[in-house]
C-alpha cells in the first residue's frame, strides 16, 4: 500500500471518464433552490444520488427535513473506523442557482455535462456539485489503495439551500452537534486564487446587506415648476452614500472599518497576485483602501458597495422630482469588525452628517470567520498538498466571498480548512459555468493525497 498508488488511481479515475460520468448524473438533476418547485429535485439529489454514492463507500446516511420549512433537506452520512482515529467533517451543497437556460452560449445548456477543450460545462460543475464530487471520488481512491480502509473517520453534511442563504443550517447543526462532532472540517467551495495555484483558505469574509431609504413626499412634481424648491431624494441619498464611502472606494465610517491586519495574515498574503487568468477584469489600482496590496484589499479588509440604487423610473425617466430614493448597500467584512452595531453606527453617522431622515434597515448578516494560519491543521494540509503537487499551495487566511463557515467554526467549534477546486473565471452563478479539466485532475490527486496522509499516524488531533 503506497501513497503513490492512491494518486495514480485518482488520475486514472479522471482519465477513464468515470468522474465525468458521475458528475453528469448530478448536473442533470435540476436542483434550483431559488425555485419554489424544486423540493422533489432537492430530495432526489440526496436520496437517489449522494446518499447511495456514499453508501457504496461504506457510509450510513440519513436525510433530515429542514428545521425551517419549506426549505430543502439535509443529509448526514457517517463512516466510522475507530474511536481513537481522527474524525473529519466534510461539507457540500447540492443546490444550484437558476439555470438561466436561454443565456448559455457554450456546452449543451445547464443540465447536460459537456466537454469543450479543457472545460466541463454545466450548472453546478463549479458550485458545488463538481467540488464535492471530487472529494467523494478521492475518498474512493484511497479506500481502493488501502484495501477498504481510510485510517480515519468521516462524516458528510450535505445541504440543499446554500444558494438561498443556507436557511435552517445553523439551527440544524445546533440540534445535531453530537452527531456532527469532529476534529476538523475539510471542505471545498469557492475558487483557487488562480487556475494553476492550488489554494487553501481558512474561513470567509462576512457579508451584511442593508437598505437606505429616503421618502420625502407622496408623489413626483414637475421639475420646471418645483426644481430648486423641493429636495431631491436621489441627490440627497447619493450625498449620504458619499459620506459613507468615498469616490475611491475608501470606507469613511470608522465603525465599518476592520481592525489592523494581523501580522501572520499579512505574511500569508505577501507577494500574492490577484487576477491574471483569462477573462478576469483588470484591477483598478487606485480603488479601495490606500496603502494595501490587492490581496490585502480583497482578503483582509472591508469593502462597502452599492449593489443597486433607484429613484424615479430609470427605464422611463420624466421631467419630475421623484418622491423617494432607495439603495441596497453591501458590506464585506473580516473578523474583528463590530458588525452587531452596523445599523446603529450608520444611523448615527448619517444623523451627524445631516441625513437623519434616511431610514436604515436591519442588516442581513453572515458572520466572518478565520482560522489562525498557524493552526496545526493548516500546516498539515499545506504540507500534504505540496507533497502531492510538487509546489507550495497558496494560503488565504479567508475567502474574499462568503460561506456559511460560521456554522462550523462557531456552532460546531471546528478548525476549518477549505481546499477549493474551481477558479475565478469559472462563470459561477452565470451562464456557461464550468470546471477546468486540468484543475479537476490535479484536485482528485491532491485530495487523495490529503486523505491518504490523514490515515497515517501523526494527523493533528
Amino acid at each position: 500500500m503506497r501513497r503513490e498508488h492512491a494518486l495514480a488511481l485518482a488520475a486514472q479515475h479522471f482519465d477513464s471518464g468515470a468522474f465525468a460520468a458521475d458528475l453528469a448524473r448530478r448536473v442533470a438533476i435540476r436542483t434550483e433552490s431559488q425555485d419554489a418547485a424544486s423540493g422533489p429535485a432537492l430530495q432526489a439529489y440526496l436520496a437517489d444520488e449522494i446518499g447511495p454514492s456514499l453508501a457504496a463507500l461504506g457510509f450510513t446516511f440519513r436525510i433530515h427535513p429542514n428545521p425551517q420549512p419549506p426549505y430543502g433537506p439535509l443529509l448526514i452520512a457517517t463512516r466510522h473506523e475507530g474511536g481513537a482515529l481522527p474524525t473529519v467533517l466534510m461539507y457540500g451543497h447540492g443546490d444550484v442557482i437558476r439555470g438561466q437556460d436561454a443565456s448559455w452560449t457554450r456546452g449543451q445548456g445547464p443540465w447536460q455535462l459537456a466537454a469543450d477543450g479543457d472545460r466541463l460545462y454545466g450548472r453546478g460543475t463549479a458550485d458545488n456539485k463538481g467540488q464535492h464530487s471530487i472529494n467523494i471520488a478521492a475518498l474512493a481512491q484511497v479506500l481502493a489503495a488501502r484495501e477498504g480502509k481510510l485510517g480515519f473517520n468521516v462524516k458528510w453534511l450535505v445541504e440543499t439551500g446554500e444558494e438561498t442563504g443556507s436557511p435552517g443550517l445553523a439551527a440544524f447543526c445546533a440540534a445535531h452537534q453530537a452527531e456532527l462532532a469532529a476534529d476538523v472540517l475539510i471542505a471545498s467551495d469557492g475558487p483557487r486564487l488562480c487556475a494553476d495555484r492550488p489554494t487553501v483558505f481558512l474561513g470567509s469574509r462576512g457579508v451584511a446587506n442593508f437598505d437606505l431609504t429616503l421618502e420625502l413626499r407622496d408623489g413626483a412634481h414637475h421639475s420646471g415648476n418645483w426644481g430648486g424648491l423641493l429636495r431631491n431624494p436621489g441627490t440627497v441619498l447619493a450625498a449620504a452614500i458619499a459620506s459613507l464611502v468615498d469616490g475611491q472606494g475608501r470606507i469613511l465610517v470608522e465603525a465599518l472599518r476592520p481592525p489592523p491586519i494581523p501580522a501572520n495574515v499579512r505574511a500569508a498574503l505577501a507577494g500574492l497576485e490577484v487576477g491574471g487568468d483569462a477573462g478576469d477584469p483588470a484591477i483598478d489600482a487606485d480603488w479601495g483602501e490606500p496603502g494595501l496590496t490587492a490581496a490585502e484589499r480583497v482578503f483582509a479588509w472591508n469593502t462597502l458597495e452599492v449593489l443597486a440604487m433607484r429613484t424615479g423610473n430609470p427605464d422611463h425617466p420624466v421631467n419630475a422630482i421623484p418622491p423617494t430614493a432607495q439603495a441596497r448597500m453591501h458590506l464585506r467584512f473580516v473578523v474583528g469588525t463590530e458588525v452587531s452595531r452596523l445599523r446603529a453606527a450608520v444611523r448615527e453617522h448619517l444623523a451627524a452628517q445631516g441625513f437623519g431622515g434616511i431610514a436604515v434597515s436591519e442588516p442581513e448578516i453572515m458572520n466572518a470567520t478565520r482560522l489562525d494560519p498557524d493552526n496545526p491543521w493548516v500546516r498539515f494540509t499545506l504540507a500534504s498538498i505540496e507533497r502531492s503537487t510538487g509546489r507550495a499551495p497558496v494560503l488565504l487566511p479567508n475567502l474574499g466571498g462568503s460561506l456559511p463557515n460560521d456554522v462550523f467554526a462557531d456552532i460546531l467549534g471546528l478548525p476549518t480548512v477549505w481546499v477549493p477546486h474551481s477558479y475565478p473565471g469559472c462563470s459561477q452563478h452565470a451562464p456557461d459555468e464550468h470546471l477546468l479539466r486540468p484543475v479537476v485532475r490535479e484536485a482528485l490527486q491532491l485530495m487523495s493525497g490529503l486523505f491518504w496522509d490523514l490515515g497515517e499516524a501523526g494527523a493533528p488531533v
